[in-house]
């Protein structure tokens, strides 16, 4: 058996642990302040609007997709709709992790296969676990306007990247009061030998908030009174951990 316990139980008891049905590691909304800030920078960086809340179940009021009635949700940005059919050249419906990788070139920024992995692991299809169809691909789009938001909030001399102590503020404004050891196993998967400060590029920051926020989901399901402990068998720990740890090598 394996326990495990959080720190700052109420923190974490009175977010509920939201979550969003079309966006399975979508962190949750920042501060009122902050997606006002971002409003005003979506004419600069338009790839903020294509990540807004997708908790009303739409993306807006936009014509819907070629693709139909079962491809992207009524009212997706044409934006992604197109990132989507400009790497699906086989017209299939679908795009693999390769096509991925392309697509998302075009809106943020070429991810690391690693972290494309992963994100089919979160976002895959129930119909084809090695491809994902717009549904997911959308999902998933929105998803990163999430994360994109929470890192400039936080990479606060605008560096483009994250240091340890921004990567705690950022986590912990989610909910997550990440033990100091545990931040630093986490921050030395990124360090590349050369002796200097580590820090995330947005790609490896997707990578780590992911796998934090997804295995933090999975231990709810242990412990739905939110005590911040919950008992587990061997298989079951198992089950839960090694997804994440093979699912995108």
């Amino acid at each position: 058996m394996a326990s495990s316990g959080f720190e700052q139980k109420k923190l974490a008891s009175s977010r509920h642990y939201p979550s969003h049905s079309f966006a399975p590691s979508a962190p949750t909304l920042p501060p009122e302040p902050y997606e006002k800030q971002q409003q005003q920078e979506t004419e600069t960086y338009p790839y903020n609007h294509h990540g807004s809340p997708p908790s009303h179940g739409h993306y807006g009021q936009h014509p819907p997709s070629s693709y139909g009635q079962n491809g992207f949700p009524a009212g997706t940005n044409p934006y992604v709709v197109r990132a989507f059919e400009m790497v699906d050249r086989d017209r299939s419906g679908f795009i693999d992790e390769n096509e991925l990788q392309q697509a998302l070139s075009s809106g943020y920024e070429r991810f690391n296969i690693r972290t494309i992995r992963l994100l089919m692991f979160l976002f895959k299809n129930p119909h084809d676990s090695l491809r994902i169809g717009p549904r997911e691909f959308a999902a998933l789009w929105s998803c990163l306007g999430h994360w994109r938001a929470i890192f400039e909030r936080f990479d606060r001399d605008r560096s483009g990247k994250i240091d340890l102590m921004e990567l705690r503020d950022a986590l912990f404004s989610l909910g997550y009061a990440i033990p100091p050891s545990v931040l630093q196993v986490i921050i030395s998967k990124y360090d590349n030998g050369s002796g200097r400060r580590v820090e995330l590029n947005f790609d490896s920051f997707v990578e780590c908030g992911m796998i934090v926020k997804g295995l933090t989901e999975k231990f709810k399901e242990k412990d739905p009174m939110y005590t911040g402990s919950a008992t587990l068998t061997y298989d079951s720990f198992m089950s839960i951990v090694i997804p994440f740890l093979v699912a995108y090598d």
